[in-house]
């Protein structure tokens, strides 16, 4: 399996192989030693569909040459395009929507035996949890609290792929982390397409500061992550768990989109430069040294000049631990595509690179600034020279990490303390003491 797109989707590639595992499948590690090749893919925006298209094609080439038997593509991607995939790529055997994924067993076999499939039942069969293949380093692990949306922000499609908002029970929950735990992560970080939402549906209140209780409680975990969090669900309550419990990472990510309020209200999010300021201040007030993460988006319909200064200014003063920018993309299907005043490529490709250019200076103050201090660190990698760690500051794959040049019996997914003692980019470089 080539899994694309976000952690969410990798989880429920594991439900996939997992299912495939036990029926008496073997899953290997590189495309020439398969029969069958599964492209979980990702949709949400031009860039990730772009990924997922040429991935599809290159596979095709391994089928066409006779290294492969089955192409089988699943994922937002299949769910969004069925009939085009179908339809303009006749190498794939099967095009699944994420309705069918328990079908995953039947449908390889039938791609084995030639037999084309296009299955796509209502979204609501996605499993929100099962039995996972775990695809990352023992050490850590994703966990999803839930799936679909029902924010309905403006330029965003992934309630039409993905269906409108389902929990999973606390208790269900807290039985795969614990069963994580015993099979030794480390590590879980907790996703959704808005974690900060979970317990609304189920319960009828924001449960994830009590959640977040009961994970601390469970032995052998070292750190628990957050990932996607919406500011205005950002509570007193979840600040005072982030900042009251040590296994809960002084890290948040927390995608704002944008600062300007216009922009904000035509994308159907609340906030202002302000407000968000004021938001961030007091995050950063109550919990001592925390990480912070965004994304932003740049060129939405009708952002003049002035609002992406705005935004510029905005990074520039709150000077976020880490950022993302992303170019927005006209996604059919949502209010914002059919907005007229859409921005030039040229113009949005250029305004992405102005802001990443005043993060990358940001990020150098930040790293320089932590010269010097002492980090509780996990050992992700072993090189030829030493080590790549990280710290609570950084997550894995997509944060940077720390570089440690010397040797020290340390085996992968191993805590040590780690002194900053420079920084090359955004990456940290340090000593273990």
């Amino acid at each position: 399996m080539i899994s694309l797109g976000c952690p969410k989707n990798q989880v429920d590639g594991e439900m996939l192989l997992q299912k495939l595992n036990k029926s008496g499948f073997e899953i290997v590690s590189s495309i020439e030693a398969a029969d069958v090749m599964i492209i979980n893919t990702c949709g949400f925006i031009d860039a990730a569909k772009q990924e997922a298209i040429d991935t599809i094609l290159e596979i095709a080439e391994y089928k066409k040459a006779g290294l492969i038997s089955a192409v089988v593509v699943t994922g937002c991607l299949a769910e969004r395009y069925q009939d085009e995939i179908l339809a303009e790529m006749p190498e794939v055997d099967a095009v699944v929507g994420i309705g069918a994924n328990n079908d995953i067993v039947k449908i390889c076999q039938k791609a084995l035996c030639g037999v084309t499939t296009s299955l796509f039942p209502n979204k609501c069969y996605l499993p929100l949890n099962d039995e996972r293949l775990v695809s990352t380093p023992a050490h850590w692990a994703y966990l999803k609290l839930s799936d679909g949306c029902d924010n309905k922000c403006s330029y965003c499609a992934i309630p039409a792929i993905r269906g409108e908002y389902r929990e999973r029970s606390f208790e269900s929950i807290l039985d795969e982390a614990s069963q994580l735990v015993v099979n030794g992560v480390k590590e879980i970080i907790l996703i959704a397409q808005d974690t900060t939402k979970y317990g609304i549906k189920l319960y009828g209140e924001y449960r994830l500061p009590a959640l977040l209780k009961e994970l601390c409680k469970l032995e052998k975990l070292e750190w628990i992550r957050l990932f996607y969090c919406y500011p205005d669900k950002v509570t007193d309550e979840l600040i005072d768990v982030i900042a009251n419990e040590d296994k809960v990472c002084s890290y948040i990510d927390i995608p704002l989109q944008h600062c300007n309020s216009d922009i904000l209200k035509a994308m159907n999010r609340s906030g202002s430069y302000d407000e968000l300021k004021a938001l961030i201040n007091k995050m950063r007030s109550r919990i001592p040294d925390l990480s912070l993460r965004t994304t932003f988006m740049v060129g939405f319909p009708g952002e003049t000049y002035e609002q992406f200064e705005e935004l510029c200014r905005f990074v520039k003063e709150i000077k976020f631990d880490k950022m993302g920018c992303f170019e927005y993309s006209a996604e059919e299907g949502t209010p914002a595509a059919e907005l007229v005043n859409q921005i030039d490529a040229d113009v949005k490709s250029k305004r992405s690179e102005i802001l990443m250019d005043i993060q990358y200076s940001v990020t150098e103050k930040v790293n320089e600034n932590r010269i010097g201090k002492v980090y509780r660190a996990v050992i992700d990698e072993i090189t030829d020279g030493g080590y790549i760690g990280r710290s609570y500051l950084d997550s894995p794959e997509i944060d940077s990490g720390i570089i440690i040049n010397c040797k020290n019996n340390l085996n992968v997914g191993d805590y040590c303390n780690v002194k900053i003692t420079d920084y090359n980019g955004y990456d940290l470089i340090g000593e273990i003491l």
